[in-house]
């Protein structure tokens, strides 16, 4: 696809991180950028030296994914432009604290910035993405989406709902031209693990990717096609011998009587 019909990418959660690396890289590629995050000077030293860059136009859009007032703005200029072709639904939040030891309110917030605004802002582009015939979102998940014992519950169970919706999707829109991925990232360099209480310092070296590799690698497998992509897992049979176990279990769930094990006793 040449520079001059990419379109424009939204970036939600790029004043840092993963996020500022999607927006930068993807300038590069030829991407337009709408990139939203809430600090909006952070914001827009990071358009001016995008744009210096790579030349494509940057629009920034300073707005609080967890604010319902200023969700729905975004969502409703989302729903309006035609020129977007792609959403990296990157903001997110996290902890490692057990469940009992966390705030509900917290835990609530990271549900709805996880979940509920990853939902929104996806069902804002996707009727237009299906009237044009081309679009793609790209969800950031984690691996413990797949392994939720790892961390806290409440995020495992976030980004579990990610790569579900993820799923979902791309059964629904495969059809319709609309490309759709689930990037599951292990430990990773960015400011998530000081703002959710475990210092990086405080992790093995040996687990940690840096985050260029991993956004570097994660848009080599959009390129691919991908639908599920896990940069710091190797052996790629092991994700495929998963999945056709996965969809091996699926087809022995339907049966209109109980499993043997489960019917009553006689002596009941």
């Amino acid at each position: 696809m040449s520079d001059s019909v990419k379109g424009t990418a939204v970036v939600t959660g790029a004043s840092t991180g993963m996020g500022a690396l999607y927006a930068a890289r993807l300038a590069r590629m030829g991407y337009d950028l709408i990139i939203v995050a809430r600090n909006h000077n952070r914001l827009n030293q990071m358009a001016s030296h995008i744009t210096a860059d790579s030349e494509r136009n940057v629009e920034v859009v300073a707005a609080d994914l967890n604010d319902p007032q200023q969700l729905a703005a975004l969502e409703v200029k989302l729903r309006n432009d035609a020129s977007i072709t792609l959403l990296v639904n990157n903001a997110g939040m996290g902890t490692h604290t057990q469940l009992v030891d966390s705030n509900v309110e917290q835990m609530t917030s990271m549900i709805n910035l996880n979940v509920i605004a990853l939902t929104r802002l996806t069902y804002a582009v996707v009727p237009g993405f299906v009237k044009r015939g081309r679009g793609a979102i790209i969800n950031i998940g984690s691996i413990v989406g797949i392994v939720p014992e790892v961390l806290n519950g409440v995020y495992g169970g976030s980004k579990a709902n990610v790569l579900a919706f993820t799923r979902s999707l791309h059964r629904e829109l495969a059809d319709k031209g609309i490309q759709v991925q689930a990037v599951l990232p292990s430990a990773t360099a960015t400011p998530f693990w000081d703002n959710g209480g475990l210092p990086l310092s405080q992790l093995d070296p040996g687990i940690v990717m840096q985050a260029e590799d991993m956004v570097n690698a994660a848009l080599v497998g959009f390129q691919r096609g991908e639908l599920i992509t896990i940069p710091s897992l190797h052996d790629e049979n092991r994700l495929q011998q998963w999945e056709q176990a996965r969809q091996a279990i699926i087809e022995d769930f339907s049966h209109n009587v109980p499993a043997a094990r489960y019917r009553p006793s006689s002596k009941v």
